[in-house]
């Protein structure tokens, strides 16, 4: 059943809006009255929506072009002399394109830059493989220092955005180009390093973040309607994990099933199982992309093709409850 404490932050309206546009809208705000934010993007400002903040703050955004290595060392740049800076493009580009920019201009110093990347998964669609980022949490986790956030929404992206501008540190934020049912109001609150249970059971946990949330979230309450109670949690916060919330849960269901739109190796799943290979020994099932390259596609048509849409997530509870 869902959680009271979830019941007051849930919306009650059904609108959808992709996570990149409430990054823009937010960067914009906070610009506002944060004059030491500025943002910086390579030629992709109308597609990362980062254009909202170059239209208000022409002086305080920076163009690249297609020069993405050249943008993280700048910020890292603009960052040592105080100012909190924005990098955006897509996330194939702000991960492996700049890996190592990353490691040793902004993690090994421990900068205060956020690399906000739109346009991850192959829920990027018609795009294809080249454009479709399925290791960017990989290589971002694996790089010491950096949080690495995936909001599920438009309000949970908000709520994250103005938690990395108030963090001391290096981040990323992988937000997503689809519009997507916004499932939390104003009331959510956002911390890092937390995850929240939305619906409390017993049967099994079910873990997702960023692009899933709103179907594993179907999903769990099919389930429900089908007499299997799931816990199933939000975790936006893959780096760090919310570690007390994923044992408490995996003690009392025995049973843990992640969900995510990124390949199973290196993400979330990874994560939630080096935790538990360690606190709490338990099977643990990994949904996600099965170790290949995307394909041009239909976001629902590629999440279903690739064996993670709501149907094979409840037919893959069903199979081991």
């Amino acid at each position: 059943m869902i959680t009271d404490a979830a019941k007051k932050v849930l919306s009650q309206e059904s609108k959808k809006i992709a996570t990149r546009t409430a990054y823009g809208e937010t960067i914009t705000a906070l610009g506002e009255v944060n004059e030491n934010i500025v943002a910086l993007d390579c030629d992709l400002s109308k597609s990362t929506m980062t254009a909202l903040f170059a239209k208000k703050f022409p002086e305080r955004f920076f163009n690249f072009g297609i020069a993405e290595a050249n943008m993280m060392s700048a910020a890292a740049g603009l960052a040592t002399i105080g100012k909190i800076p924005f990098a955006s493009t897509f996330a194939v580009f702000a991960t492996k394109r700049v890996a190592d920019q990353i490691s040793s201009s902004i993690a090994y110093p421990h900068i205060n830059v956020k690399i906000c990347a739109t346009h991850s998964g192959i829920s990027v669609g018609e795009d294809g493989a080249t454009h479709q980022a399925i290791e960017d949490v990989a290589i971002m986790r694996a790089i010491p220092g950096i949080i690495v956030l995936s909001p599920c929404d438009a309000k949970e992206t908000e709520k994250v955005i103005k938690a990395v501008a108030d963090y001391n540190g290096p981040c990323y934020v992988r937000l997503t180009r689809s519009n997507i049912p916004v499932i939390f109001n104003d009331d959510y609150k956002f911390e890092i390093g937390k995850g929240n249970r939305i619906m409390e059971g017993t049967k099994a946990t079910l873990i997702s973040t960023g692009f899933m949330t709103h179907i594993a979230f179907e999903a769990a309450k099919k389930l429900e309607g089908q007499g299997i109670e799931i816990d199933f949690i939000n975790m936006p916060s893959i780096k760090p994990l919310d570690e007390e919330l994923v044992v408490e849960s995996a003690k009392k269901t025995k049973l843990v099933v992640t969900v995510e739109d990124h390949n199973i190796i290196g993400g979330l799943g990874s994560a939630v199982c080096e935790l538990l290979s360690d606190k709490f020994p338990v099977r643990v099932i990994r949904m996600g992309v099965q170790d290949k390259f995307g394909a041009s596609g239909e976001t629902y048509e590629l999440i279903k093709a690739y064996g993670f849409d709501e149907e094979s997530i409840i037919k893959t509870v069903k199979s081991v409850v």
